[in-house]
Protein backbone atom coordinates (compact mmCIF):
# COMPACT_ATOMS: atom_id res chain seq x y z
CA UNK A 1 0.00 0.00 0.00
CA UNK A 2 1.28 3.45 -0.88
CA UNK A 3 0.65 6.20 1.63
CA UNK A 4 -1.15 9.37 0.59
CA UNK A 5 0.69 12.18 -1.10
CA UNK A 6 0.34 15.52 0.62
CA UNK A 7 0.39 18.15 -2.12
CA UNK A 8 0.42 21.76 -1.07
CA UNK A 9 -0.03 23.68 -4.28
CA UNK A 10 1.39 27.16 -4.62
CA UNK A 11 1.06 29.66 -7.44
CA UNK A 12 3.53 30.64 -10.11
CA UNK A 13 6.67 32.73 -9.92
CA UNK A 14 9.56 32.75 -12.34
CA UNK A 15 12.85 31.40 -10.99
CA UNK A 16 15.59 34.02 -10.57
CA UNK A 17 17.67 32.40 -13.31
CA UNK A 18 16.25 30.00 -15.85
CA UNK A 19 19.78 29.01 -16.93
CA UNK A 20 20.78 27.57 -13.53
CA UNK A 21 19.20 25.21 -11.02
CA UNK A 22 20.18 24.83 -7.37
CA UNK A 23 19.25 21.59 -5.59
CA UNK A 24 19.73 20.39 -2.01
CA UNK A 25 19.23 16.99 -0.40
CA UNK A 26 19.14 16.41 3.35
CA UNK A 27 18.15 13.58 5.64
CA UNK A 28 16.93 15.71 8.54
CA UNK A 29 16.54 12.83 11.04
CA UNK A 30 13.35 14.28 12.49
CA UNK A 31 11.11 11.24 12.80
CA UNK A 32 12.12 8.45 15.16
CA UNK A 33 15.83 8.77 16.08
CA UNK A 34 16.11 10.12 19.60
CA UNK A 35 19.82 10.89 19.11
CA UNK A 36 19.06 13.71 16.63
CA UNK A 37 18.35 17.35 17.59
CA UNK A 38 15.13 17.59 15.53
CA UNK A 39 13.63 14.47 17.11
CA UNK A 40 10.21 15.44 18.55
CA UNK A 41 10.52 18.98 17.17
CA UNK A 42 7.15 20.56 16.42
CA UNK A 43 6.07 21.73 12.98
CA UNK A 44 7.19 25.33 13.47
CA UNK A 45 10.58 24.31 14.88
CA UNK A 46 11.09 21.94 11.95
CA UNK A 47 10.17 24.66 9.47
CA UNK A 48 12.44 27.22 11.11
CA UNK A 49 15.37 24.82 11.44
CA UNK A 50 15.16 23.22 7.99
CA UNK A 51 14.02 26.32 6.14
CA UNK A 52 16.47 28.57 7.96
CA UNK A 53 19.39 26.41 6.96
CA UNK A 54 18.13 25.96 3.39
CA UNK A 55 18.01 29.70 2.69
CA UNK A 56 21.15 30.61 4.64
CA UNK A 57 23.38 30.78 1.57
CA UNK A 58 20.67 31.56 -0.95
CA UNK A 59 17.58 29.33 -1.18
CA UNK A 60 17.74 26.36 -3.55
CA UNK A 61 15.18 25.85 -6.31
CA UNK A 62 14.53 22.23 -5.31
CA UNK A 63 14.86 20.55 -1.91
CA UNK A 64 14.85 16.79 -1.26
CA UNK A 65 14.15 15.81 2.35
CA UNK A 66 14.26 12.43 4.07
CA UNK A 67 13.12 11.44 7.58
CA UNK A 68 10.85 14.48 7.50
CA UNK A 69 7.31 14.43 8.98
CA UNK A 70 4.21 14.87 6.82
CA UNK A 71 2.52 17.01 9.47
CA UNK A 72 5.11 19.77 9.03
CA UNK A 73 4.90 20.12 5.23
CA UNK A 74 2.34 22.93 5.21
CA UNK A 75 4.21 24.91 7.86
CA UNK A 76 7.50 24.56 5.99
CA UNK A 77 5.88 25.65 2.72
CA UNK A 78 4.42 28.78 4.31
CA UNK A 79 7.68 29.55 6.12
CA UNK A 80 9.68 29.34 2.89
CA UNK A 81 7.21 31.55 1.04
CA UNK A 82 7.28 34.22 3.74
CA UNK A 83 11.09 34.25 3.99
CA UNK A 84 12.02 33.97 0.31
CA UNK A 85 9.26 35.93 -1.43
CA UNK A 86 8.77 33.01 -3.82
CA UNK A 87 5.89 30.59 -4.07
CA UNK A 88 6.67 26.99 -3.09
CA UNK A 89 5.02 23.65 -3.82
CA UNK A 90 5.72 20.71 -1.52
CA UNK A 91 4.94 17.07 -2.14
CA UNK A 92 5.32 14.69 0.79
CA UNK A 93 4.90 10.91 0.96
CA UNK A 94 4.67 9.10 4.29
CA UNK A 95 6.33 5.73 4.70
CA UNK A 96 4.05 2.85 5.62
CA UNK A 97 4.70 -0.10 7.89
CA UNK A 98 4.56 -3.68 6.70
CA UNK A 99 0.84 -3.86 7.49
CA UNK A 100 0.10 -0.70 5.49
CA UNK A 101 -0.37 1.64 8.46
CA UNK A 102 1.55 4.94 8.54
CA UNK A 103 5.10 4.71 9.87
CA UNK A 104 4.54 7.46 12.39
CA UNK A 105 6.97 10.14 13.46
CA UNK A 106 7.16 10.14 17.25
CA UNK A 107 4.98 12.87 18.81
CA UNK A 108 6.43 16.31 19.44
CA UNK A 109 7.59 17.44 22.86
CA UNK A 110 4.00 18.37 23.80
CA UNK A 111 2.70 14.97 22.76
CA UNK A 112 1.09 16.17 19.52
CA UNK A 113 1.13 13.88 16.46
CA UNK A 114 3.46 14.86 13.62
CA UNK A 115 2.20 12.58 10.86
CA UNK A 116 4.28 9.89 9.18
CA UNK A 117 8.01 9.79 8.62
CA UNK A 118 8.37 10.89 5.03
CA UNK A 119 10.29 11.85 1.96
CA UNK A 120 9.49 15.28 0.54
CA UNK A 121 10.30 17.34 -2.53
CA UNK A 122 9.93 21.14 -2.39
CA UNK A 123 9.93 23.22 -5.57
CA UNK A 124 10.28 27.01 -5.66
CA UNK A 125 8.58 29.27 -8.17
CA UNK A 126 7.33 27.26 -11.12
CA UNK A 127 4.30 25.01 -10.86
CA UNK A 128 5.09 21.34 -10.33
CA UNK A 129 3.15 18.11 -10.52
CA UNK A 130 4.00 15.20 -8.22
CA UNK A 131 4.00 11.43 -8.63
CA UNK A 132 4.69 8.66 -6.12
CA UNK A 133 6.18 5.42 -7.40
CA UNK A 134 6.51 2.47 -5.01
CA UNK A 135 9.83 0.63 -4.86
CA UNK A 136 10.57 -3.02 -4.12
CA UNK A 137 10.99 -3.32 -0.36
CA UNK A 138 11.39 -6.11 2.21
CA UNK A 139 7.90 -7.33 3.21
CA UNK A 140 8.97 -7.44 6.86
CA UNK A 141 9.87 -3.73 7.14
CA UNK A 142 8.70 -0.31 5.93
CA UNK A 143 7.67 0.33 2.34
CA UNK A 144 9.78 2.63 0.14
CA UNK A 145 8.98 4.93 -2.76
CA UNK A 146 10.32 7.58 -5.12
CA UNK A 147 8.64 11.00 -5.14
CA UNK A 148 9.09 12.89 -8.42
CA UNK A 149 8.26 16.52 -9.17
CA UNK A 150 7.95 17.52 -12.83
CA UNK A 151 8.40 21.22 -13.62
CA UNK A 152 7.26 21.75 -17.23
CA UNK A 153 8.37 25.40 -17.41
CA UNK A 154 11.97 24.38 -16.82
CA UNK A 155 11.86 20.90 -18.37
CA UNK A 156 13.05 19.47 -15.06
CA UNK A 157 12.11 16.21 -13.38
CA UNK A 158 13.35 16.00 -9.79
CA UNK A 159 13.06 12.65 -7.99
CA UNK A 160 13.90 12.16 -4.32
CA UNK A 161 14.00 8.94 -2.33
CA UNK A 162 15.22 7.17 0.81
CA UNK A 163 16.27 3.61 0.12
CA UNK A 164 16.37 0.62 2.44
CA UNK A 165 19.25 0.46 4.90
CA UNK A 166 21.75 -2.32 5.49
CA UNK A 167 20.42 -2.99 8.98
CA UNK A 168 19.46 -6.49 10.01
CA UNK A 169 15.76 -5.56 10.17
CA UNK A 170 15.79 -4.05 6.65
CA UNK A 171 17.96 -5.06 3.64
CA UNK A 172 20.80 -6.79 5.48
CA UNK A 173 20.97 -9.77 3.14
CA UNK A 174 23.80 -11.12 0.95
CA UNK A 175 24.01 -9.06 -2.22
CA UNK A 176 21.91 -6.11 -0.97
CA UNK A 177 18.98 -7.43 -3.04
CA UNK A 178 16.40 -4.75 -2.26
CA UNK A 179 18.69 -1.77 -2.66
CA UNK A 180 19.89 -3.23 -5.96
CA UNK A 181 16.31 -3.59 -7.19
CA UNK A 182 15.35 -0.17 -5.79
CA UNK A 183 18.12 1.61 -7.71
CA UNK A 184 17.25 -0.27 -10.89
CA UNK A 185 13.64 0.87 -10.54
CA UNK A 186 14.71 4.42 -9.61
CA UNK A 187 16.56 4.68 -12.93
CA UNK A 188 13.44 3.63 -14.79
CA UNK A 189 11.17 6.05 -12.93
CA UNK A 190 13.42 9.10 -13.11
CA UNK A 191 14.01 9.12 -16.87
CA UNK A 192 11.36 10.93 -18.87
CA UNK A 193 11.70 12.06 -22.51
CA UNK A 194 12.11 15.82 -22.90
CA UNK A 195 12.95 16.38 -19.22
CA UNK A 196 16.27 17.03 -17.47
CA UNK A 197 16.44 14.54 -14.62
CA UNK A 198 17.87 15.34 -11.19
CA UNK A 199 17.62 12.56 -8.64
CA UNK A 200 18.95 11.87 -5.20
CA UNK A 201 18.44 11.45 -1.52
CA UNK A 202 19.69 9.04 1.13
CA UNK A 203 20.55 5.93 -0.89
CA UNK A 204 22.06 4.00 2.03
CA UNK A 205 24.97 2.65 -0.05
CA UNK A 206 28.63 3.63 -0.36
CA UNK A 207 30.08 4.93 -3.67
CA UNK A 208 31.59 2.32 -6.01
CA UNK A 209 35.23 3.40 -5.55
CA UNK A 210 35.03 4.35 -1.88
CA UNK A 211 36.57 1.21 -0.42
CA UNK A 212 34.08 1.06 2.46
CA UNK A 213 30.59 -0.30 2.93
CA UNK A 214 29.46 -3.59 1.45
CA UNK A 215 30.73 -4.62 -1.97
CA UNK A 216 27.14 -5.41 -2.95
CA UNK A 217 26.01 -1.90 -2.03
CA UNK A 218 28.84 -0.35 -4.00
CA UNK A 219 27.86 -2.42 -7.04
CA UNK A 220 24.22 -1.47 -6.63
CA UNK A 221 24.83 2.26 -7.09
CA UNK A 222 27.25 1.92 -10.03
CA UNK A 223 24.49 2.09 -12.72
CA UNK A 224 23.56 5.59 -11.52
CA UNK A 225 27.13 6.74 -12.17
CA UNK A 226 26.97 5.30 -15.67
CA UNK A 227 23.79 7.20 -16.49
CA UNK A 228 24.42 10.49 -14.64
CA UNK A 229 27.06 12.71 -13.05
CA UNK A 230 27.12 12.66 -9.25
CA UNK A 231 27.43 16.04 -7.56
CA UNK A 232 30.57 15.26 -5.55
CA UNK A 233 32.24 12.76 -7.86
CA UNK A 234 36.05 13.08 -7.76
CA UNK A 235 37.17 13.07 -11.39
CA UNK A 236 37.05 9.56 -12.76
CA UNK A 237 36.76 8.12 -9.25
CA UNK A 238 33.20 7.40 -8.24
CA UNK A 239 33.36 8.67 -4.70
CA UNK A 240 32.91 11.87 -2.68
CA UNK A 241 33.05 13.48 0.74
CA UNK A 242 31.33 11.72 3.64
CA UNK A 243 27.80 12.74 4.62
CA UNK A 244 27.20 10.54 7.68
CA UNK A 245 29.73 9.22 10.21
CA UNK A 246 32.62 9.07 7.78
CA UNK A 247 30.68 7.53 4.88
CA UNK A 248 28.93 8.98 1.87
CA UNK A 249 25.28 7.88 1.84
CA UNK A 250 23.63 10.99 0.37
CA UNK A 251 23.71 11.72 -3.36
CA UNK A 252 22.63 14.14 -6.06
CA UNK A 253 22.77 12.90 -9.67
CA UNK A 254 22.31 15.17 -12.70
CA UNK A 255 22.81 15.02 -16.48
CA UNK A 256 26.46 14.62 -17.35
CA UNK A 257 28.28 17.89 -17.93
CA UNK A 258 25.77 20.05 -16.05
CA UNK A 259 27.34 20.13 -12.56
CA UNK A 260 28.92 23.53 -11.87
CA UNK A 261 29.57 23.23 -8.14
CA UNK A 262 28.96 20.85 -5.26
CA UNK A 263 29.04 21.46 -1.52
CA UNK A 264 28.73 19.19 1.51
CA UNK A 265 27.79 21.23 4.58
CA UNK A 266 29.96 19.65 7.26
CA UNK A 267 29.19 22.44 9.76
CA UNK A 268 25.51 21.46 10.08
CA UNK A 269 24.79 19.58 13.32
CA UNK A 270 20.98 19.41 13.30
CA UNK A 271 21.02 15.88 11.87
CA UNK A 272 23.25 12.82 11.72
CA UNK A 273 23.46 13.46 7.95
CA UNK A 274 25.08 16.43 6.21
CA UNK A 275 23.20 18.37 3.51
CA UNK A 276 24.51 18.19 -0.07
CA UNK A 277 24.09 21.10 -2.51
CA UNK A 278 24.57 21.21 -6.27
CA UNK A 279 24.37 24.02 -8.82
CA UNK A 280 23.54 22.93 -12.35
CA UNK A 281 23.68 24.62 -15.73
CA UNK A 282 20.47 23.95 -17.64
Amino acid sequence: MVGPVLLLVAGLLAAPSQAELSVMTWNVCAGTNSACPLYRAGALELAQSIGGYAIKNGPPDVIFLQEFCTGAAGTLELWLEQRTGRNWTIGSWGLTSRDGTPYACHPDRLGRPRGAQSIAVAVAGDAATFEVHPLPAPPWYVKRAVLCATVPARKVRACGTHLSSGRADDDHRPGAPYRTRQIRRLLEIAAEPGQRTILGGDLNVAPPDSGYGSAAGRRAVAPLYRAYQECDQRGARRTGRWTREGKKLDYLFAPKGTVRSCRVARDVTLSDHKPVHVKLAL
